[in-house]
């Protein structure tokens, strides 16, 4: 970390006016050339909307056209470039660099050079700039200097600003001894923004990446990027730059091709939302893994038991036999009148016909071959008469189109996950994959959904897999190929179908999306449509070390031709098999390049509560990375013993405390045991929020109040890790609660 040591003394209040006095009047300039760029962008607005008018009737030609493309093109780049300078007044003008280029020769003549950086690049009627972006290759020593490497730097500065004020600046030296001429304010930026409380969102770290940071923010769009540490090091929020940098350096490869950032749950994302917003990127598609999926929506947690059954591949096979049956209550056989003749096909050549389709079709979009292959049979069943009439009658029969349309209609894979409901269902496809145990326990998460109308966020990952086996639901009677690649099926032929049920049920075929607010729990799960993975140029993951195989495999389908930036940390895992996990991984990867950053410093906690966590992770998982905490308070963690049926005084009380000791956000983390009981001491302010531990995976608070820790660490899928992540969210206080 660099600093302000140098030998100079402080500077003096008056001097500090006088620096920051001199900075507004650069911001000022810069935010009037902003509001001419605005000007500018608003008349090419309406240049662009006045292209392609024309007062005549009847046919358009073809310059007319031309005119309208025009029209478009101008209307939507000045829309999208005012839409970028409306949203940059807070904190435009971050950075300053003061450099002396002759430090680099030893002349001894100075060679000044004054750069201000900032969240976009801003020039001057003469094209001069006043603001560099701090993307671009000429701000990279803002990031990169350092006093055993200065780059040229004497002093880097940033402003602190509020609006268009500036309100403060803080100064890190680059050299041993200041110029005479040259102010240094402060003791430095990154411990001025260290000891900053915190808010209900992250802010982004534009002003203080450090050089170890910014080589993974700038390193090759290529390939995996992985970036490894230990809690607070920064590893989130350096991510997040990189997905701008990367749009920056890149714009018509990322931009057009999109750019996916996954998170591991819904509060993360609200937490991170606004952070590439305010670094002037908009076009990036942020997701939790319960929600990569269109048309699934995640808002709770499985137990870890039937996460673990819903993680791990082994449930391939079980959703491979559950897509090949026939729906619940199709019909046992056919029987129909055709061309005069009596036709029947049984249940074992309906089984066959079934299993021969789907070995080289996905289900969705094999209804012709289905037919086709119905029609020989019931030929086969009768023989009598000319073959081609009989086919021709088949063809346009109303009972084989009746038949169809219950035996084989187009299955939601929503519609599938939920068909296993029915523990004999789950058993019978279970068999010889799951434990009996198992099945049930899989049967009654999925009667648990239909019940509340709810996804897990494993259950994502299911109806991916799903998706991709059954092809997309056809609205219409075309069979083009669908948005899921055919991937390597199981021949489910080996374990049977099973045994139908006679009668009919016409779920799963697609027209739910036209109906609006349903309040049956089951029409709530099937709201909209199963969309394509679609496919990103990039993919960043976080918390990378949560994914189980099945969710890596959902992942890879978006990422068959992308590059990677994954982040992660093993000892915070909560997925428990890390090799299984490992491969899939692996196979979502593939054969590319690959880069490792490692941040070994932890800005977040204070030197007090990350011992308190360190201590406690080093007896559960001993080669856990332990980063080194920069900073401390002076203020151990609280350890306070609860009765039973004292919880929520407890933690009333504690919350009272720390509303008084911190500016910021407090977090409640509690386990479910525990969860109704607290659920009042949210209410005891708006800074303060009652959350599970799994839930705060990515975020910071000011303070914590850590309850119940070995209930934590038993009903958690990561044990002792998880409550390792709910130790290390706090920057400034923590206090812990123990039963009696």
């Amino acid at each position: 970390m660099t600093g302000s040591d140098h030998s100079s003394a402080k500077a003096s209040s008056a001097e500090v006016a006088r620096e920051i006095a001199i900075e507004q009047t650069h911001v000022d300039l810069v935010y009037a050339e902003l509001l001419k760029a605005q000007a500018r962008a608003g008349l090419v607005e309406a240049d662009g909307l006045a292209r392609g008018r024309t007062d005549r009737t009847g046919d358009v030609r073809d310059e007319e056209l031309t005119g309208l493309f025009e029209r478009d093109a101008l209307v939507f780049n000045a829309a999208r470039r005012r839409s970028t300078l409306d949203t940059q007044y807070e904190g435009l003008v971050f950075g300053r660099l003061d450099l002396d280029h002759a430090l680099a020769d030893e002349a001894k003549d100075p060679d000044r050079e004054t750069r201000y950086i900032g969240r976009l690049g801003v020039r001057d009627d003469d094209y001069e700039p006043l603001v560099i972006d701090w993307r671009a290759p000429a701000a990279a020593a803002f990031y990169r200097a350092t006093p055993v490497e200065p780059m040229d730097v004497l002093r880097r500065r940033v402003l602190r600003c509020k609006g268009a004020d500036v309100v403060g600046v803080e100064d890190d030296l680059m050299v041993t001894d200041a110029p005479d001429d040259l102010v240094i304010v402060g003791d430095g930026a990154l411990l001025a923004a260290l000891t900053r409380s915190r808010g209900a969102q992250m802010r982004d770290i534009v002003a203080t990446i450090q050089r170890h940071q910014d080589e993974a923010i700038r390193a090759s769009a290529r390939g995996i990027t992985e970036i490894t540490g230990g809690p607070g090091t920064g590893k989130t929020v350096v991510a997040l730059h990189r997905a701008a940098y990367l749009l920056y350096s890149d714009r018509r490869r990322f931009e057009a091709g999109g750019i996916l950032v996954v998170g591991p749950s819904s509060a993360y994302t609200a937490y991170i939302e606004r952070v590439l917003p305010s670094l002037g990127e908009e076009s990036v598609t942020l997701r939790s893994l319960g929600d990569v999926v269109d048309g699934v929506t995640a808002s709770r947690l499985d137990t870890p038991e039937v996460a673990a059954i819903k993680g791990s591949l082994r449930i391939r096979r079980l959703l491979a036999r559950a897509s090949s049956d026939a729906p619940p209550e199709a019909p046992p056989s056919f029987r129909a009148f055709v061309n005069g003749k009596a036709v029947r096909v049984d249940a074992s050549v309906l089984d066959r016909i079934r299993a021969q389709v789907l070995r080289n079709h996905q289900r969705n979009l094999a209804t012709k071959a289905v037919q086709s292959a119905l029609a020989e049979a019931a030929w086969a069943s009768v023989r009598d008469g000319d073959r081609a009439e009989f086919m021709d009658r088949f063809d346009d029969h109303l009972e084989v189109d009746a038949f169809l349309a219950v035996w084989w209609p187009q299955v939601d894979p929503r519609d599938v996950l939920l068909w296993l409901a029915d523990p004999e269902l789950a058993r019978q496809h279970g068999a010889g994959v799951l434990s009996p145990h198992e099945c049930d326990l899989f049967a009654a998460s999925m009667r648990h959904a239909l019940e509340t109308g709810t996804w897990s966020a494993a259950d994502a990952a299911l109806v991916d897999d799903l998706a991709a086996r059954l092809g997309p639901v056809q609205d219409g009677p075309s069979e083009e190929r669908g948005f899921y690649e055919i991937e390597e099926f199981e021949d489910v032929s080996q374990f049977g179908v099973a045994e139908v049920r006679a009668g009919a049920d016409s779920r799963g075929v697609g027209t739910r999306s036209s109906r609006t607010a349903p309040t049956d729990p089951r029409e709530l799960l099937l709201q909209g449509r199963i969309e394509g993975p679609g496919e990103y140029a990039h993919v960043l993951v976080d918390e990378a070390q949560d994914l189980s195989p099945m969710q890596w495999r959902m992942l890879g389908r978006r990422g068959r031709y992308s590059s990677w930036t994954v982040v992660g940390d093993a000892a915070q895992a909560s997925w428990p098999d890390a090799v299984e996990a490992g491969r899939a991984r692996e196979e979502a990867f593939g054969t590319q390049e690959r880069r490792l950053f490692h941040m070994d410093t932890n800005y977040r906690n204070a030197r007090e509560i990350f011992d308190y966590a360190a201590r406690m992770v080093r007896v559960h998982v001993p080669d856990a990375d332990i980063p080194q905490a920069v900073r401390e308070t002076g203020v151990d963690p609280v350890d306070t013993t609860v009765a039973s049926d004292g919880w929520a005084a407890a933690a009333t009380s504690a919350v009272e405390t720390l509303l008084d000791e911190v500016e910021g956000s407090i977090a409640v983390i509690t386990p479910a045991r525990h969860a109704a009981a607290l659920a009042g001491v949210g209410d005891l302010s708006d800074r303060v929020a009652v959350i599970d531990p799994m839930s705060t995976k990515g975020l910071e608070y000011d303070a914590t109040v850590i309850v119940d820790p070995d209930e934590i660490t038993a009903e958690s899928p990561g044990g002792a890790r998880v409550l390792y992540v709910a130790l290390t969210r706090a920057a400034h206080r923590m206090t812990v609660l123990h039963p009696a």
